[in-house]
């Protein structure tokens, strides 16, 4: 039984972990007797045995693959500091990283995770912000480490956060770029949802909204709120494909040049893919591989060449892929008229979906 130093330490998802000499373990399973280690590697077959205490090695450590990483355990321990003090604190994320990195061992840093990471790991320790009596919140979420007002608009219905800094920004930006997400949002709201600007060169979050829900009207109160703080004159706005955001965008911003973001394109030529079955063809038929991705290269070609595009390549695709070919006409590029010559109208307008490369690089919505 060897009494060494053994330091210890809990994942990311409370589960037991331990240092010693140098190696890491997380725990593998336990007995009456004694808890089994296995190193943090997964292709390392390293293992050590504790008492339940995690105080002694009873057994081990057996053969590692690797050398040991004693830089690491810093880095641990540094992650419990931060967790531990973002739980008993309200200090902000900032201040707490500072404060604990103080002590930091420079002959680890080049362990660290990036400071963003280390951030999030403290905001995610932190209680979801609550409403006081009267459903507003608290005034300490009001306003931005810089002291600056930090919420635009609050009602039942709609949460909208920015700065009077970033409404300037959000002045000087041509191209918008709109997105939802549904993971991050809190309690009593449908979705978080972002209007984001290309700022010199790059794309960066400007104002966020909580809304209750996706219908049209969610989305026109979140742009009508932003619409009376300023003279806004974007050119373009690139969303994703949902009915609701593309018919408010078009209603509210009737001059602008709206368009598809390339990313969601994608995804929605994939979600087909897998409801019709089509995953493994897609994996293992070089030809069908290849022609999904000139389908989504498509959103390069220019609008009058699109379905000349599609017609050149329908014939390399197989019956199986039948159904998949009708629902990309039927939403992308309209259905052959039964009768006459000419398309039915799409589900999307192909100015919308197509001749994304007029943003070059910036199509990419999920860059932001």
């Amino acid at each position: 039984m060897s009494t060494q130093a053994i330091k210890k330490f809990k994942t990311e998802k409370g589960k037991d972990m331990l240092s010693y000499e140098g190696y890491i373990y997380t725990l593998e399973r336990k007995t009456d007797v004694k808890l089994i280690f296995r190193c943090q590697r997964r292709d390392c077959k390293g293992r050590c045995h504790t008492n339940p205490t995690m105080d002694a090695i009873l057994s081990g450590p057996t053969e590692h693959c690797h050398a040991p990483t004693p830089d690491l355990v810093p880095v641990f321990e540094l992650k419990r500091k931060i967790k531990a003090r973002a739980a008993e604190t309200e200090e902000f994320p900032s201040t707490i990283l500072h404060s604990v990195m103080r002590s930091f061992p420079l002959d680890a840093a080049g362990q660290l995770p990036q400071g963003d990471t280390l951030l999030r790991t403290i905001r995610r320790q932190r209680p979801a912000p609550s409403t006081n009596n009267d459903n507003q919140l608290p005034d300490n979420l009001k306003q931005t480490d810089r002291g600056e007002n930090f919420v635009l608009h609050e009602d039942e219905k709609l949460i909208i956060f920015t700065t009077a800094t970033n409404l300037s920004v959000l002045k000087t930006c041509k191209h918008w770029f709109v997105d939802g997400t549904f993971k991050v949002c809190p309690e009593d709201f449908y979705q978080m949802f972002t209007l984001h600007g290309l700022y010199k060169s790059q794309v960066i979050p400007l104002v966020y909204g909580l809304l209750v829900g996706k219908k049209t009207t969610d989305y026109d109160h979140f742009f009508r709120r932003i619409m009376d703080e300023d003279d806004f004159d974007p050119e373009t706005i690139l969303s994703d494909f949902e009915a609701a955001t593309i018919k408010s965008i078009n209603s509210l911003f009737p001059n602008i040049v709206h368009k598809g973001c390339l990313f969601h394109f994608g995804q929605c030529i994939w979600r087909q893919i897998q409801s019709h079955g089509l995953q493994k063809k897609y994996q293992e038929d070089k030809s069908f591989h290849l022609g999904i991705k000139k389908i989504i290269a498509f959103a390069f070609v220019p609008v009058l060449d699109v379905i000349k595009a599609f017609d050149l390549i329908f014939d390399d695709f197989d019956d199986d892929a039948d159904d998949f070919l009708g629902y990309f006409e039927k939403t992308w590029i309209g259905e052959p008229k039964k009768r006459g010559t000419g398309r039915k109208k799409p589900l999307f307008t192909i100015v919308l979906c197509f001749v994304l490369f007029y943003l070059k690089a910036y199509i990419y919505n999920n860059r932001i």
